[in-house]
């Protein structure tokens, strides 16, 4: 078999030699694809490793399309991952580098896109991370909160991201984009969304001036290097990116930030997130260094936060929605409903210590 064994079980790449002709015919200098291989770890687009060639002369590709159902409107938007990894290429934000795009939904039944294969580690849990000294926690919960700002200072216009969203009322937009993502997604009755809706439009904040937004930025969404030094060698998953107020870009990262000592209310794994690990920095240590690279006020970050658990919950009712369908691919989609009750909750305890 010409692609691998088993390669014809890979859900959403329904016919590989289809995708390999169309390779060898938009890739310059391509070699035969030789095998696919689904990347875990994703919960939203689907993202493929795609090896071409064999031996010496073997290389790779990334393929990221989107979901195999429950696709919500605006949502997993390939062109939008394609522009900004082209206006970031070659910046000092490392991205991985985009090959082709191709919106012919014949070729793998929905738009796809190809970029350059980047080694390096996806850092998620403790047991993912159980060889990471306690200097090299530090250096990477520091990169973290680098890169972040780095992102926020990004000269849109400079790169040709302009128009790539409309910064002014982001986030009264956003607000109501996510609850109408919700009422397509929501499977049950959930105690205390409706309130947390009311709460979250009664304390809108006013939004500064806009930046390029990652809108899902954490460790796990960084391929990172150990040795010889630690450093991010790619920022990925830019399916959320636009436009828009930098500290609910911040506010999101800081959700993910588990302190020692603090439930583990994702429920990452059995052994927590790699966060609450020695060196790392505290929430609030992160908090403080993104103030001090950027000059913001972070006096309504509780506020932020607390958004954050809101967005996230309507993503995860969207992922329970197609595990219900039977539509994800990979492992670990039933830990994602038990999540959203206890975002929500999160978000409510945020905006009671914000009101203190």
């Amino acid at each position: 078999m010409p692609y691998g064994i088993g390669v014809d079980s890979v859900p959403g790449i329904c016919d590989p030699a289809r995708l390999g002709g169309w390779i060898s015919a938009n890739v310059a200098g391509a070699a035969a694809l030789s095998g696919i291989s689904l990347i875990s770890g994703g919960r939203s687009n689907l993202t493929y490793r795609l090896d071409l060639g064999s031996g010496g002369d073997a290389e790779a590709l990334v393929l990221r399309r989107p979901p195999l159902g429950h696709v919500l409107p605006t949502a997993h938007d390939m062109t939008r991952e394609y522009r900004v990894l082209s206006a970031l290429t070659g910046t000092d934000i490392p991205v991985p580098v985009p090959v082709a795009f191709c919106d012919d939904t014949e070729i793998v039944d929905a738009p796809f896109y190809l970029m350059r294969y980047v080694p390096g580690r996806v850092l998620r849990t403790r047991e993912q991370g159980a060889d990471v000294t306690g200097e090299q926690a530090r250096e990477l919960s520091e990169l973290v909160v680098d890169t972040l700002a780095a992102i926020h200072g990004v000269d849109v216009e400079a790169v040709g991201l302009a128009g790539f969203g409309r910064p002014e009322g982001y986030m009264t937009r956003q607000l109501a984009r996510w609850q109408r993502q919700w009422e397509l997604s929501n499977t049950r009755p959930m105690a205390g969304y409706d309130e947390l809706v009311r709460r979250l439009e009664a304390g809108l904040p006013r939004s500064g001036a806009g930046t390029l937004v990652h809108g899902d930025l954490r460790l796990d969404n960084m391929l990172v290097t150990l040795a010889p030094v630690t450093s991010v060698a790619a920022v990925v998953d830019w399916e959320m990116s636009t436009l828009g107020d930098p500290l609910a870009d911040l506010g999101l990262t800081l959700m993910y930030w588990t302190d020692p000592g603090e439930d583990d209310w994702l429920r990452i794994s059995a052994g927590g997130s790699i966060t609450t690990m020695p060196g790392f920095l505290r929430r609030a240590d992160a908090a403080a260094r993104y103030a001090a690279l950027t000059g913001r006020d972070l006096s309504a970050i509780g506020y932020y936060i607390a958004f954050g658990c809101f967005k996230l919950a309507v993503v995860l009712e969207g992922i329970h929605a197609r595990f219900l369908q039977q539509k994800t691919v990979g492992e670990g989609f039933e830990r994602e409903g038990p999540a959203v009750p206890k975002l929500i909750e999160r978000a409510h305890q945020l905006l009671d210590e914000e009101a203190s």
